[in-house]
């Protein structure tokens, strides 16, 4: 939900160079969490390569950023591949809070099952672009709670929809999903500014949405499916 910086710092424009630098097909499931790592980033990226464009135009990665990402899709997913820039919004915690990041806000657009802001420190979720005229993600059958499949540097990581942004801006995720990436999570100088691609999986939901585990279990079981179908 928070406004974009314009882009990224020097340092993390260089983790962006280096993280681009591995290849393809590292999809080691070190540092995976339970239940990551049997499906590979390798194998979902391949049923990824082609893009049926669902989105009436282009996604800006940042403020002032030419428009180049197309919000792509099939019958059991959405995706695009993108920057991440590092959500920090919802309930304050020590590293998320109105010092570390100047543009946080204490709510996200979808709440705990007692009605409260996400934990953006510990729940590892992904950020849709609020409804505008180049998409509206409740169309494509994803909403709070949806399950994603988050890849980078042969990583795979399994998330939920948490919070909305920009309408025309995309590729964002909380402070959690960075760091499980291994991507710096620093909502001031963390991110990276290309690279990563953002799988959801269509008519899916975690409930309740803070359910890690279930997360996981559910992710894994999608991308296998994803993988192994149309």
């Amino acid at each position: 939900m928070r406004t974009r910086m314009l882009a990224l710092s020097a340092a993390a424009g260089a983790a962006a160079l280096a993280a681009a630098a591995l290849p393809a097909t590292a999809d080691s499931p070190a540092g995976a969490g339970p239940g990551e790592g049997t499906v590979g980033a390798a194998e979902l990226l391949a049923k990824v390569r082609t893009c049926d464009r669902i989105s009436h135009g282009l996604y800006r990665t940042d403020q002032g950023r030419p428009a180049k990402i197309p919000v792509c899709g099939t019958k059991r997913a959405v995706f695009w591949e993108a920057d991440m820039d590092i959500d920090c919004d919802g309930r304050t915690t020590a590293v998320c809070n109105r010092r570390t990041d100047p543009s946080f806000l204490p709510a996200t657009a979808f709440q705990t099952s007692a009605g409260k802001p996400l934990d953006s420190g510990t729940l590892p979720y992904v950020v849709v672009p609020g409804p505008g005229p180049l998409w509206k993600y409740a169309e494509y059958g994803i909403k709070g709670g949806g399950v994603a499949a988050v890849i980078h540097g042969g990583k795979v990581r399994y998330a939920v929809v948490g919070d909305t942004g920009p309408a025309g801006i995309i590729g964002e995720a909380s402070y959690a999903t960075a760091r499980a990436l291994g991507i710096d999570p620093d909502p001031r100088t963390g991110g990276v500014a290309s690279g990563v691609t953002y799988i959801l999986f269509r008519g899916s939901e975690v409930s309740p949405v803070e359910d890690r585990e279930a997360a996981v279990e559910k992710g894994e079981a999608l991308a296998r499916a994803f993988v192994a179908g149309d």
